[in-house]
């Protein structure tokens, strides 16, 4: 399919900066099978709900994932920016460096400030290897626990750049930036459905007997990378580590068997679920990386319902909503929200989507 199918004019005044307050006062559009439209708000979730239907979230829990350094052992040490992507061992994660020219393999970085935190109060690396798109594996002096803890004494925030070019992280976003589902420790990003949840929203969840359900999917940076080939065929998608429990699979199972819906919030619930559905729906228990890919013409095998935010233009995840909702009623959809002042992106407003009644291709 062609990438420019899933173009569209974003002001930037629709992109937001801080979360609403409370969570769950964030607008919601409501995006009904039909397509038709109804504008309310995240708080009203359980009114569109039915006993027995159940809730899927994403328990990970970012990590302090960006880091500043220098590099070391040369001549000239000169400033270096990097965002943790992938852990790939105890010792050893993928990462995002700027500016990566000025890196070779072999190189050390030397992340943090000397008296600060962090044992010494820094944290080395060495450059083990350089990728063909700017990421690079890095192998850090420590490791296992020790590392993890130095990560988090040394990190900062990995805000969306759509944020983080606008202002810079502080305090706030440490809270603002995790569920309240956050627990496994492991992603780069945050799975920002997840953010509209409040304990008072969950509370009137259950009382209207819809259950609440984990997995864990831990988001890289790749989430926010637009499509920059022509034709969405020759993506490549990031892999993501996640699994869906024992518990959880059957949970869901006998949901669906009563006549309940599988409500995803967020991209990275429902991407797991339906790598982890076989062909009649039923979920198995899951452990390992999904690089799925959902676009238009995709058959959805687990899921009935998806709270998600506004997405990117281009992206993998407007792609996946229009594969949900028909791309058709997307663009309206998304037509309406830039146009009635909805927030949009990581801290905006969230969109309810009940699935096409019909499997939409391009329309």
């Amino acid at each position: 399919m062609r990438t420019d199918l899933f173009d569209f004019d974003l002001p930037a005044e629709r992109i937001a900066l801080r979360p609403a307050t409370p969570r769950d006062s964030a607008r919601m559009l409501v995006v009904q099978g039909d397509g038709v439209l109804r504008d309310r708000h995240v708080s009203e979730l359980p009114q569109w709900l039915e006993a027995c239907d159940q809730i899927v979230v994403n328990d990970t829990r970012v990590i302090s994932a960006q880091l500043m350094g220098r590099r070391i052992g040369r001549e000239t040490e000169p400033k270096i920016e990097a965002t943790l992507i992938k852990r790939l061992d105890g010792s050893r994660w993928q990462a995002l460096v700027k500016p990566a020219k000025k890196l070779a393999s072999g190189d050390r970085i030397r992340f943090g400030n000397e008296g600060k935190v962090c044992l010494l109060g820094h944290l080395d690396a060495e450059v083990e290897a350089k990728g063909a798109e700017g990421e690079v594996t890095l192998s850090f002096t420590f490791h296992g626990p020790a590392l993890d803890q130095a990560i988090s004494d040394i990190g900062t925030t990995p805000l969306p750049p759509y944020i983080a070019s606008k202002r810079m992280p502080d305090d706030q976003d440490a809270a603002d930036y995790q569920t309240m589902f956050a627990a496994n420790e492991g992603a780069v990003a945050a799975p920002t459905a997840g953010l509209h949840f409040t304990p008072a929203l969950e509370a009137a969840l259950r009382q209207r007997g819809v259950g609440i359900n984990r997995v864990t999917l831990h988001v890289g940076a790749g989430t926010f990378l637009p499509v920059k080939v022509e034709d969405t065929a020759e993506h490549r998608m990031h892999a993501e580590w996640g699994t869906v429990p024992a518990e959880t699979a059957c949970q869901l199972n006998e949901a669906r068997a009563r006549g309940g819906r599988i409500v995803a919030v967020g991209t990275t619930s429902l991407r797991l679920l339906e790598s982890a559905a076989q062909a009649d729906g039923t979920i198995q228990p899951f452990a390992g990386e999904t690089a799925i890919f959902i676009t238009p013409g995709y058959r959805f095998r687990a899921v009935d319902v998806l709270l998600t935010n506004f997405h990117l233009p281009r992206s993998t995840l407007f792609m996946l909503v229009s594969a949900f909702s028909g791309l058709d009623t997307m663009k309206q959809a998304y037509a309406h929200a830039i146009a009635s002042g909805y927030r949009f992106y990581s801290y905006g407003d969230a969109c309810l989507l009940f699935r096409a009644r019909e499997p939409h291709g391009i329309e």
